[in-house]
């Protein structure tokens, strides 16, 4: 196991005014805090005006934890920022997988991990969309192998308090 994955991943929500700059005064505090981010997704709230920013780091520390979501909400267009719990919030990411696989193949990866077709090249190449969390992800390239996925792209996290 890598010192990246023996860390605790951390989900971080921060509902920010919806102004251009935001983001890169985000990323350059979380930077200057040598903080590694794993994941950063941004998208519109129901309230017209706001975005939400999800993002993931490993850290084991509590205090740093805290830390950073002490500095977001320091800054002025951070209207709040708190770190979500995993068990009591969904995480999911979504990942568009090109790969090869026969028939037979094809027939017991979507029994498994129940992905949406997108698009069939060719007689055996398929492009999917799966939307999990990253595990299942992480299993289905797995199975598939190297040798099979031609391309991913994966979306990062998002998440939701119950």
């Amino acid at each position: 196991m890598t010192k990246l994955n023996s860390k605790k991943r951390r989900a971080i929500t921060v509902f920010v005014h919806d102004r251009p700059g935001v983001l890169n005064k985000i990323s350059m505090l979380i930077r200057h805090k040598m903080y590694n981010v794993e994941t950063l997704t941004v998208s519109a709230t129901v309230q017209r005006g706001y975005s939400r920013i999800t993002l993931t780091l490993y850290e084991n520390d509590d205090r740093k934890s805290r830390q950073v979501i002490s500095q977001l909400e320091k800054m002025t267009e951070v209207i709040s920022a708190r770190e979500l719990d995993a068990a009591r919030s969904f995480w999911r990411e979504v990942a568009l997988i090109k790969f090869e696989a026969n028939d037979e193949q094809f027939d017991s990866l979507i029994d498994k991990y129940n992905f949406e077709v997108l698009d069939r090249q060719d007689e055996e190449v398929y492009i999917v969309q799966l939307a999990s969390i990253s595990k299942k992800i992480d299993d289905l390239l797995s199975e598939l192998g190297r040798d099979k996925v031609i391309d991913v792209a994966r979306s990062g996290f998002t998440a939701l308090e119950r």
